[in-house]
């Protein structure tokens, strides 16, 4: 990835020199499957005899013109920028290019659909591709009109910003005689480069529309690959797309600002979704073929409001550099988690926030890199690497609690005021605090500065003292910090007083206050009787860790499942996690505790979190002595729930699954082989094509299944999904030859999409038997500089991400990771920083091993 890697400076630069007016841009999609002819014409001011540059990553330059006079594309191009020596005033450049189809989900994504031969693309440009596909200044801060004109076959589907025009005839760019037609959509209003768009292809589409609060008729539309059709809930996806209109436009108090909005669903696709104005992309994830987890549905209704909310929050109103782009997501976190709780029928959402969001931060926020909300970004490197635990869940659950410091109505009118202010602008995180400010009264800076500028979280404990009697006489909430981020800060929280009563643990009291310091005395809880369970942070307003005294502890462990409220207990089994990953208790507890209270657990996320926490605990934290054991009982006590939970149900279809992924006896594998074939059934459970996949993976895992099997699985399910599984299910297998088959085809070539990336790395590093792995460490160190040097972002990160063998979880792979580091103190940043959050994982789970064999 040298060349490439735009840095702060030269962005700031930049925008100081130019501005932009608009592109005129024309793409021919007809001339062969790998590459496609791309013509930019961009209109900018700049000043008079300067010199810049301008993106494009290319396959081949044809000609560059700028202000009508021939530059030499091998003098000005190298394939990632072109030089633009002594510009006018007023300046049009024309760039005259060939790009090249990505396989990776970067740039313009190109996909054949195995089950019927037809092609389909779709544009991933965040943060820096749309340079893939035209020439352009990719910073977010030079925003500009954009206008597409696409040659295409005449039977696709093509979709960007602006509505869909009429087509008209055209000729073929690879001079066949195919049906071709041309679009010419109509410029976009100012945006950012990143959220441009093209989805094109054979897309089946569902058509709606809404009436927006400015009176304004809003077109919808929802587009999947002909091959996924017949799964598509389009009505549903249409339900939520307008109550999250209807919220946003309410709560906002701002229009919807574009001239349409679709949805597309697309496959190989890198992240969850992304917020093209009035073209948002998802994963095909979210086309159901099979049955999925409830947690998998509501995070699916997340997500479309999460990207809706984009359209006002990073879309209208944008960050001037990606230093900002914690705002951006966190923003859009918050505001699709509040308005699913709101305005849609998953009203427990805040509970599958702190399950999911606020889990995946504090992890991320006890690593070494973890980093302040507003971090430093130098280059494009930096940004990339960033898309984390801190940027999005940390973020949004910082402005959860600055929601409840400021109120939330002042919340609501504040962030209005700030898309009416900058609507169409670039803003900086100062331009909304202070609309934040004067909506509340209150002064935010102290504020920002100890949450936004400062790194780590927080641990809050209660401190009781009580009569003879029960009798409260003393109690305040003490705060600590670690010793390498020792920030103090300011958190608005509740404490909740629970009573048992006949089982259930009830709340009875609630008090809200606002803590700061090391030591905060609570007085409004003095003289009230001392009750069976004392929870900080009730309702999870504030971000912290939280611990609970001696006697709650024992209380919640019998008690957990009498819980009543999902939250209360979701916040119960994340304070004893945390605890368990500090050394603070044993994972062989934690596992006591799940096998003994998971039963009655009725949110699906929160279920989801805690089976994959119990095996990790098994795997990785219990000590290594005790391993094999603990995994065994773990799938005894998965399949017996299995067998005993409701049938039809979303936690019997978890436990099987859960089973599913630690079975390795003969007996448990025995059972799996059952399911499989049908000798057995458990009532409501129908193994459809995804959970047989998952099914045949766990036994090719167990050695039970091979290579046939896996040819006659796929010959059923011929489609992109079965090819992926099928190459998940062969990197398992669990023999030193099918390891090196799986390494090889990800290392010692470069063919693979990144979709299967993703899964054959999932394959390989499964393995029962540890030793399969432990000729892979020195080959893992030994490749990651040349990948990250030799392949692009998306598929680098995930070969260094994914590959690491940390499954072995032992002292020596520490050593050889920690070595590997201090030999290469230069390499890049972003390289760097991954090995180490992989080093941090394992020393974690080395130091919980030798907390649990201490008992």
């Amino acid at each position: 990835m040298p060349g490439d890697n735009l840095t702060r400076l030269e962005a700031e630069e930049r925008a100081a020199l130019v501005t932009v007016h608009d592109y005129d841009v024309v793409l021919d999609v007809t001339t062969g499957p790998d590459v496609f002819r791309t013509t930019t014409t961009v209109r900018f001011s700049a000043s008079a005899g300067a010199s810049t540059f301008i993106d494009a990553i290319t396959a081949a330059v044809h000609s560059v013109t700028l202000n009508g006079r021939e530059l030499d594309p091998a003098e000005v191009s190298d394939g990632v920028r072109i030089q633009l020596p002594d510009l006018a005033d007023e300046n049009v450049l024309v760039v005259d290019a060939d790009g090249r189809y990505m396989r990776t989900g970067e740039g313009l994504h190109r996909f054949v659909d195995p089950v019927d031969g037809e092609a389909y693309l779709y544009t991933q440009f965040e943060v820096p591709d749309s340079r893939r596909m035209f020439a352009v200044f990719e910073q977010p801060d030079l925003k500009a009109a954009f206008r597409f004109t696409v040659t295409a076959p005449a039977h696709w589907e093509v979709v960007s910003n602006q509505p869909t025009p009429e087509p008209v005839d055209a000729t073929a760019g690879d001079g066949g005689d195919a049906a071709v037609k041309t679009w010419a959509f109509e410029p976009t209003p100012r945006i950012s480069s990143y959220i441009t768009a093209l989805i094109a292809g054979p897309y089946d589409v569902v058509r709606d529309e809404l009436t927006s609060a400015d009176g304004r008729t809003i077109p919808l539309g929802v587009f999947v690959r002909k091959s996924l059709a017949q799964y598509l809930d389009a009505d549903y996806i249409f339900e939520k797309t307008k109550q999250g209109f209807e919220y946003f436009e309410r709560k906002f108090g701002v229009p919807y600002p574009f001239a349409k909005y679709d949805q597309l669903f697309v496959p190989e696709y890198n992240a969850g979704a992304m917020e093209n104005a009035g073209a948002v992309t998802f994963t095909e994830v979210y086309v159901f073929r099979s049955k999925v987890t409830d947690a998998i549905r509501e995070r699916r209704v997340v997500t479309i409001l999460h990207e809706l909310a984009h359209m006002w929050f990073g879309d209208l109103v944008t960050m001037k550099w990606w230093n900002d782009l914690w705002l951006n997501e966190s923003f859009a976190e918050w505001a699709s988690t509040i308005a699913t709780a709101e305005a849609t029928e998953w009203h427990h959402a805040w509970t599958t926030f702190n399950s999911m969001e606020k889990s995946w931060a504090y992890r991320q926020d006890q690593l070494p890199s973890t980093h302040p909300i507003v971090a430093e970004i130098r280059d494009l490197e930096d940004v990339l690497v960033n898309f984390d635990g801190i940027t999005y869940a940390k973020g949004g659950s910082v402005l959860k609690q600055l929601a409840a410091w400021v109120g939330i109505d002042a919340f609501f009118t504040g962030v209005g005021a700030y898309f009416r202010k900058h609507a169409w602008g670039n803003t900086t995180l100062a331009d909304l605090l202070a609309e934040l400010e004067a909506a509340s009264g209150r002064d935010l800076s102290a504020w920002s500065g100890l949450w936004l500028e400062t790194a780590g979280v927080n641990t809050l404990r209660p401190e009781i003292e009580t009569d003879a009697s029960g009798v409260i006489t003393s109690f305040a909430v003490l705060q600590s910090a670690p010793a390498d981020y020792p920030t103090i800060r300011p958190h608005r929280l509740a404490i909740g007083f629970y009573d048992l009563n006949e089982g259930e643990l009830v709340r009875e009291h609630r008090v809200e206050l606002d803590v700061d310091g090391e030591r905060t005395e609570v007085a409004e809880l003095v003289g009230l009787a001392r009750p069976d369970l004392i929870l900080l942070n009730d309702d999870d307003l504030a971000y912290a860790k939280i611990r609970l005294d001696e006697d709650s502890h024992r209380v919640a462990l019998a008690n957990l499942s009498g819980f009543q409220d999902p939250l209360a207990r979701a916040l119960v089994w994340s304070s004893v996690w945390d605890a368990t990953r500090d050394r603070e208790s044993t994972a062989s507890d934690y596992l006591e505790l799940v096998l003994g209270n998971i039963a009655a657990e009725t949110e699906s996320t929160t279920l989801r979190i805690v089976l994959a926490n119990a095996q990790l605990a098994a795997s990785s934290y219990v000590a290594p002595a005790k391993r094999a054991d603990a995994r065994r009982r773990l799938a005894d006590g998965f399949w017996a729930l299995a067998q005993s939970a409701v049938p039809g149900s979303d936690a019997q279809f978890q436990f099987v699954k859960a089973f599913a992924a630690i079975a390795e006896s003969g007996s448990h594998v025995d059972q799996l082989q059952a399911l499989f074939t049908g000798e057995l059934a458990l009532d409501g459970l129908d193994i459809d094509t995804d959970l047989g996949w998952e099914l045949l993976i766990a036994l090719v895992a167990a050695g039970r299944a091979g290579d046939d099997d896996i040819d006659a699985r796929l010959a059923e399910d011929p489609t992109v999904t079965g090819q992926e599984s099928a190459a998940h299910a062969r990197a398992a297998i669990p023999t030193a030859e099918a390891k090196e088959r799986a390494w090889a085809s990800l290392i010692d070539v470069d063919t693979a999409t990144n979709s299967v990336v993703r899964t054959t790395a999932a394959g390989f590093v499964r393995a029962g038997d540890q030793s399969l792995l432990a000729p892979f460490v020195d080959r893992y160190f030994a490749m990651i500089g040349d990948v990250w040097e030799q392949r692009s972002y998306a598929i680098a990160e995930k070969l260094v991400e994914l590959l690491y063998p940390a499954p072995l979880a032992n002292r020596e792979l520490v050593d050889a990771s920690r070595a590997w580091l201090e030999r290469n103190a230069d390499a890049a940043p972003a390289l760097r920083r991954l090995v180490i959050e992989n080093v941090a994982g394992v020393e974690r789970a080395v130091a919980a091993q030798e907390r649990d064999a201490q008992g």
